[in-house]
């Protein structure tokens, strides 16, 4: 079994995840490549003591991208939307765009 910091790596803070944050109140996560939706689902409601409605994940691919002569890729991660019940609040991922 995997621990709670293996399973979710970082909250996901984009334009698109705060909108779905503020409007839906689900949350963007990265997550390990090999989590299930199980393992997301217990690791959010452990760490951040809520109570979780609906996971969806989706694997993400790298971008290429260049920096001089020197042509790369971003790593492929895993992204999780995570749907709280109604009421429920993750103060840690709480940001102010103004």
């Amino acid at each position: 079994m995997k621990t709670v910091y293996e399973t979710i790596k970082k909250p996901l803070l984009t334009e698109k995840s705060l909108t779905l944050r503020d409007e839906q109140n689900r949350y963007s996560f990265v997550v390990g490549k090999t989590a299930t939706k199980g393992e997301v689902k217990t690791a959010v409601e452990k760490f951040f003591n809520v109570t979780v409605t609906a996971v969806n994940t989706a694997p993400i691919k790298g971008k290429m991208h260049r920096t001089g002569n020197f042509a790369g890729r971003r790593a492929d991660y895993k992204k999780a939307i995570v749907t709280l019940k109604k009421g429920d609040k993750i103060d840690v991922v709480e940001a102010t765009a103004k």
